[in-house]
Parts: C-alpha cells; sequence; structure tokens
C-alpha cells in the first residue's frame, strides 16, 4: 500500500538523533454526519510543542501510524518522526527526515529527506533512522514497503537522465536494484507477495505497468485512455487515475489478478492510498465503487484530508482548523 507521493512536511534540517516515548492520552472523538453514520474522527497526540503534526501512513494491520511534524527551536525548524504503536507515541529527531511514505506490520517506517542536496531516502528500524543505500546515480525516492521489508521506489538514469524503478530487497540488506521496468519508470507501490505498480513515461504521457513476483512486467491499462497513473497497491487491488478526456481525471481500480479496471467514484478529486478489500481513499472521502462518502471532521474554516487506509478501515491523515494541521484518524467508516 502506498500513494503516488504522500505530502509530507518540508522542513530546515538539523542534525542529531533522539527518540523518546510518549504515553498517549485519550483521544477526542466527533460522530460522523449524514452519510457517515458509525464513522468518527479522533485526534492522535503528537508532541506539545509541535506546531505541526500529520499521520501520513499506517500498516496494513492498524497497529502502526507513522507521521511527520516540525518543531521550532533556537536554531530553525526541526523535523520530527512520529510513531504511534501500542497506546505510545514515540517521537524521533533527525536530519534525515523530511517526508514519511510508509510503514510495514513490523513498525518499519520509510521516508526520504535531503542531504548536501541530494534526496536521500531512509529507514526507522530497532530506534534508529538510517539512510538507504543510493544506485550509482546518486539520489533516490522511497515510495512504499511490504510485509517483508522489501521497499520500492525511483531514481534517475545517469546515462539517460530518464527514471529507474528500484528495489531495496529485504533478503539482500546493503542493497538496491534497478528493476527491469518500461522507460522512465518509477514504482508506486509493492503488495506483500512482491508485486509491484508503478508508473511510466515522458510527462503527460504516462502509463502505468506491474511486475508480477517472477519478473514478468505487463502494462495496467484502462482501454482509451490518454494517460494512467498508478497511485498504490495493496492485495489484488490498484488505484490511480486515467485520463479519459472531458474535463476531470477518472479514479480507477484495477483486479490484478484479471487486469480489468473499475470506475471509482466522479466525487473523489484523486486518491491515496487503497487497502487489500479495495476501499480507496483521496482528499477527505471513501469509496469502494461508484458511490462515495465524506469522512466527518471538517467545518467552519476546517478542513480534512486522508493519507493512507488499514486493512481494517482505519484511515489516518490531517485535520487542518485555522491553519493548525494536527494528526487524526477515522475508524468504522
Amino acid at each position: 500500500m502506498h500513494s503516488i507521493a504522500r505530502r509530507g512536511l518540508t522542513a530546515t534540517v538539523v542534525t542529531g538523533l533522539l527518540a523518546t516515548a510518549v504515553a498517549v492520552t485519550a483521544p477526542s472523538a466527533a460522530t460522523a454526519g449524514p452519510g457517515t453514520r458509525g464513522c468518527t474522527i479522533s485526534a492522535l497526540p503528537y508532541p506539545a510543542d509541535a506546531y505541526r503534526a500529520t499521520a501520513d501512513a499506517i500498516d496494513p494491520t492498524g497497529r502502526f501510524v507513522a507521521g511527520s511534524g516540525l518543531r521550532v527551536t533556537d536554531t530553525g525548524n526541526q523535523p520530527l518522526l512520529l510513531i504511534w504503536a501500542r497506546g505510545t507515541l514515540t517521537t524521533v529527531e533527525s536530519a534525515l527526515v523530511d517526508t514519511v511514505a510508509d510503514v510495514n506490520a513490523s513498525g518499519v517506517v520509510i521516508g526520504n529527506g535531503y542531504r548536501d542536496g541530494i534526496e536521500l531516502p531512509w529507514r526507522y528500524h530497532g530506534g534508529k533512522v538510517e539512510p538507504l543505500p543510493l544506485p550509482a546515480s546518486g539520489g533516490a525516492h522511497a515510495t512504499a514497503i511490504n510485509r517483508a521489508g522489501d521497499i520500492v521506489g525511483s531514481g534517475p538514469d545517469p546515462q539517460t537522465g530518464e527514471t529507474v524503478a528500484l528495489l531495496w530487497p529485504a533478503a539482500r540488506p546493503g542493497t538496491v536494484q534497478v528493476l527491469d521496468a518500461p522507460a522512465d519508470a518509477v514504482a508506486e507501490g509493492i503488495n506483500d507477495n512482491g508485486t509491484i505498480v508503478g508508473t511510466a513515461g515522458a510527462f503527460a504521457e504516462w502509463t502505468t505497468w506491474l511486475r508480477r513476483p517472477g519478473g514478468t512486467v505487463q502494462p495496467l491499462s484502462v482501454p482509451g485512455a490518454r494517460t494512467t497513473i498508478a497511485v498504490a497497491v495493496a492485495g489484488r487491488w490498484a488505484v490511480g487515475h486515467a485520463d479519459l478526456g472531458g474535463t476531470s481525471t477518472t479514479m480507477v481500480r484495477w483486479n490484478l489478478r484479471t487486469g480489468s479496471y473499475t470506475r471509482l467514484s466522479a466525487d473523489v478529486p484523486w486518491l491515496d492510498d487503497v487497502n487489500a478489500r479495495g476501499v480507496a481513499i483521496g482528499a477527505d472521502r471513501v469509496t469502494a465503487g461508484a458511490t462515495s462518502r465524506v469522512l466527518p471532521g471538517s467545518g467552519e474554516r476546517t478542513s480534512v484530508g486522508t493519507r493512507a487506509i488499514a486493512d481494517n478501515g482505519v484511515i489516518v491523515g490531517f485535520r487542518n482548523s485555522y491553519g493548525q494541521v494536527r494528526p487524526v484518524r477515522w475508524t468504522g467508516c
């Protein structure tokens, strides 16, 4: 599971690494509005001195949630990695943490940052934030991790200038490999059996592709579409966007077993994630077909946004109220 580009919090990086555990306080809850009976939103705790924070990823079991935040210090903004697990919030300070991309069922978190102007992917495991190995071209970007710990992403090809899809295999720690994929490819997601989905092609000429665990690569298409973009994969489902003409983009869900696709609700402006049940989220909505429902939490000068969904239906994201951005989760939706 993963979204095409989790919109994390950009910050001026600082040095140092410090992990602390903070007890979670009881979350507040709000009852859903019409059309979302039983669906509730609750606040996730965050450091008291953080001036903004979001929940950006949740593992398929719903056990681990990961996010990012910013703290003001005497030397500038300090980026924070936030991990919620077993009723406890762990706050990690690291110069590498800029955005959070994904988290798996073992609590391994991945994300991206910068060092000396080069994009640097990282992994949090065993209480430490560590950089992932880089390809020969230099920088790279991590997008998703599966249960086994396999990580996918992309990086530049120094010979052609195009983008190549990358895999950091859990079975070979400390290594990174360029995947056999279409030209100018980006790996957007990987499921637990090792199936990878991605987007390829030059700007405004995007196509989607599927790589089976055995290495076979095939198109993931929508007949009649001028362009398609993959966003996320979980179980036998992948979701993305298709340009079928007209004034708006069509949200689609592919069945990876058959290659067929289904149109999702036209009320969803974009997609962020999908779970193994085929339930997709985007903006402030959740959809599993032609209809969608609005998630509770919005109001006067207050908006909400999704980031990720677990297989049990728990959704995480943020709430922006009067310019204050805070992490939240939805249940029963």
